[in-house]
């Protein structure tokens, strides 16, 4: 009898070695090593094989014939986010940090499903038929054609599911799968690997849809191997701060679609619910202006939202000013801060400076660069900026203010709102003015701030 060989895999990113190490050297985690039964598959000749006839190259002529039609959930931000609904066949991934409502939207997506007479399979790995049951009766009425199952083996899963025949397979979560041919414990990296790899070839020899949900890692990964990200049809991202009750979901990757959409979702009472018209979501009404606080428009996939970025300056009581950013990038504020330093003047050096995103959105785009230096200086200076007045534009480290995406979007969204003033980067608009409605298209920051400050200076 043959000794069984053992090799030492990285949880965090797959690395195979035969001796064990504190670090691993493909992605730098500590203590990830983790001792695994190596597999050894026969090798097979290229001879006929039981089934192989059947596979024959086909012409895309006669695969463009048929029309698979895509299912719906009637959750317009989850459809719109998947390229319309769910393609048969596909192998589609989600994935959150804990608590966000990942089980909760996919649960919900089920129930609507079940509502329109398509029969739905719900796997959970983490919670009993009786905790799946109950919040299933938080979302909504039950049906007849969602049928729930708790269950870790994957053959025992794909048999159910064969025997039922489903239109959509949900596995809650992939990480708590287990593959019997493998000899290691649920949730390491072979496991996921090839616990995906069978629901993959499932989903596409049956033509079933499956919907997995995946873990992340405390740096907001997917937890396991990078490959399988690669290996599915869909990655979605549900991303937002649990202290607030609004989530993002975001496609990171679709092969049926496009990856500049998002969907916006607030968590309510009875479960997730959609935001159809997200653009003024995160503005609070002021009775006064303020200063440190400026209006800008982000945009969230093809949609802008607007967004309150405050900001606050105040003489430091330590040696070393500190620097705060919450929901803007820091590194963005240090260079920011040093642009205004360098080209006007200004003097950073003995106060603290805090930027704050408003409503917990996280802004990852530069147009929110002149948004962020006008809070700054207004909040240094005390000079209060109109409340409907909206600033965007990307800064260079000369100074200059360079063009963004999609600039007429955000205007004509704000306009809707009651916006009046816009400060934006010079370019051509391709936009109708309406009377009473003033754009001020600015070069340099220079400009940006004498159209923001001048008046008020007199």
């Amino acid at each position: 009898m043959a000794k069984t060989k053992y090799r030492f895999v990285c949880q965090s990113c797959g690395y195979v070695t035969a001796k064990w190490l504190g670090k691993c050297p493909e992605c730098g985690a500590w203590d990830s090593l983790v001792e695994e039964a190596e597999v050894t598959t026969k090798s097979r000749s290229f001879l006929p094989i039981e089934g192989a006839e059947k596979i024959k190259p086909k012409t895309i002529a006669s695969v463009s014939q048929v029309n698979l039609e895509r299912l719906t959930t009637g959750i317009r931000e989850f459809d719109r986010v998947l390229g319309g609904g769910v393609v048969p066949g596909s192998l589609v991934l989600l994935g959150g940090t804990p608590g966000i409502g990942k089980s909760t939207m996919l649960l919900d997506a089920g129930l609507r499903y079940g509502k329109k007479g398509i029969k739905v399979l719900y796997v959970s790995g983490e919670e009993s038929e009786e905790q799946t049951a109950m919040r299933a009766a938080r979302l909504g009425n039950s049906t007849e054609n969602l049928l729930i199952m708790t269950a870790t083996d994957l053959d025992a899963i794909l048999i159910q599911a064969q025997n039922v025949n489903p239109k959509l397979l949900i596995i809650d979560s992939i990480q708590t799968m287990y593959n019997a041919e493998l000899q290691t414990a649920a949730g390491s990296v072979g496991q996921v690997r090839e616990c995906t790899a069978k629901l993959l070839q499932f989903a596409k020899t049956t033509g079933i849809a499956v919907l997995l949900i995946g873990h992340v890692t405390k740096d907001g990964t997917i937890a396991g191997p990078r490959l399988l990200e690669h290996m599915v049809d869909v990655v979605l991202q549900f991303e937002g701060d649990r202290s607030y009750s609004f989530r993002v979901l975001r496609a990171l990757k679709n092969r049926f679609g496009s990856t500049n959409e998002s969907g916006i979702f607030s968590m309510e009472a009875g479960g997730l619910q959609e935001v159809a018209n997200p653009a003024g979501l995160f503005l609070e009404d002021r009775e006064h202006e303020v200063s440190g606080s400026v209006i800008t428009a982000c945009m969230e996939g093809n949609r802008p939202i607007l967004t309150e970025i405050q900001s606050l300056v105040a003489k430091t009581p330590f040696g070393m000013p500190r620097r705060t950013a919450v929901g803007f990038d820091y590194n963005r504020v240090n260079m920011l801060i040093a642009i205004l330093e360098r080209h006007f003047g200004l003097d950073f050096g003995t106060s603290d400076a805090y930027v704050n995103v408003v409503g917990g959105m996280k802004l990852t785009e530069p147009a929110g660069d002149l948004a962020v230096a006008t809070a700054l200086v207004s909040s240094l200076r005390s000079l209060p900026i109109a409340k409907d007045t909206l600033v965007f534009g990307e800064i260079g480290l000369t100074g200059e203010v360079r063009r963004v995406s999609a600039p007429e979007r955000r205007i004509q969204d704000a306009i809707n709102l009651g916006f009046k003033k816009f400060i934006v980067p010079y370019s051509k608009l391709q936009l109708s003015i309406p009377q009473g409605i003033e754009i001020v298209r600015v070069k340099t920051v220079t400009q940006a701030f004498h159209a923001l400050f001048a008046k008020t200076k007199n």
